[in-house]
């Protein structure tokens, strides 16, 4: 039953990461629509990856008029995605053996 319910989070934290990919994808290339912003739509999608996006912005300069912060910020919950696979390998290990 515990490999059940630690198989169960991994799975839905692994989709969430990958619904968050999307919408920061969506998120990114609505800048090059004018006005995509002012939807409701691209309120929304400020709301969720703005505050994510903002972080690497503090950390990554533009060069010229290009942001790179969203590349970074999409490689970097990539990296995370790759780095829980790993860990969640750890838990179903002290899982299986305590049981």
């Amino acid at each position: 039953m515990a490999i059940q319910i630690v198989l169960f989070i991994y799975d839905v934290l692994i989709k969430a990461i990958d619904f968050y990919r999307l919408l920061l994808i969506v998120y990114f290339l609505m800048s090059w629509l004018p006005g995509a912003y002012q939807s409701s739509i691209g309120r929304i999608l400020i709301k969720l990856c703005e505050p994510y996006v903002g972080f690497f912005r503090r950390f990554v300069p533009p060069i010229g008029m290009i942001s790179l912060a969203g590349l970074v910020a999409l490689f970097a919950l990539s990296f995370i995605r790759m780095g829980i696979a790993p860990i969640f390998q750890i838990i179903l290990n002290l899982v299986t053996s305590i049981s």
